[in-house]
This record gives structure tokens, C-alpha cells and sequence, in this order.
């Protein structure tokens, strides 16, 4: 659907309280979180305004932002 929010927050509510945790005590994580967050906004904003971007472009940011929630996940799930 188009517009729909994936921050990273959004997508693992179950894991909001380690989300926080990793977040203050690994800065590397916390980069993760801000590039996946600040990416699922911009792909958002393209949905919205419908703004002329190639289906090519919009699909390698949404493979991007898939790649950054997979190594997210597997952090809060693995722990390393």
C-alpha cells in the first residue's frame, strides 16, 4: 500500500523497549535504525507526492530498506 509507514519502530513493536536499549548503547545500531527510518521516509514521500522517479530507482530504495530491517532484526533477535 502506498504511503504506508515502516519505520523501524512501526515494524517490530514487540521489540520497542531493545530497540530503545541497542539504540543509547550501540551507535552503530542506532545509525541503522536513523538510515532505515530516514529512507522509509523518503520512499513514503515519493508514494505520496507521486514524484517522477524510475520504477527501477524506487525498487532498489525499497530492497535497501528491506536489507537495513533484515540486519536490524537480526540484531535485536541475535544480539550481535
Amino acid at each position: 500500500m502506498l504511503g504506508e509507514i515502516h519505520s523501524i519502530h512501526h515494524e517490530f513493536p514487540e521489540h520497542h523497549a531493545r530497540i530503545d536499549d541497542l539504540a543509547r548503547s550501540d551507535p552503530g545500531f542506532r545509525s541503522q535504525i536513523q538510515e532505515h527510518d530516514k529512507l522509509d521516509k523518503r520512499i513514503r514521500g515519493l508514494e505520496l507526492r507521486e514524484s517522477p522517479i524510475g520504477d527501477e530507482e524506487m525498487e532498489a530504495l525499497k530492497r535497501h530498506r528491506l536489507q537495513l530491517k533484515d540486519q536490524i532484526l537480526k540484531r535485536l533477535l541475535n544480539g550481535a
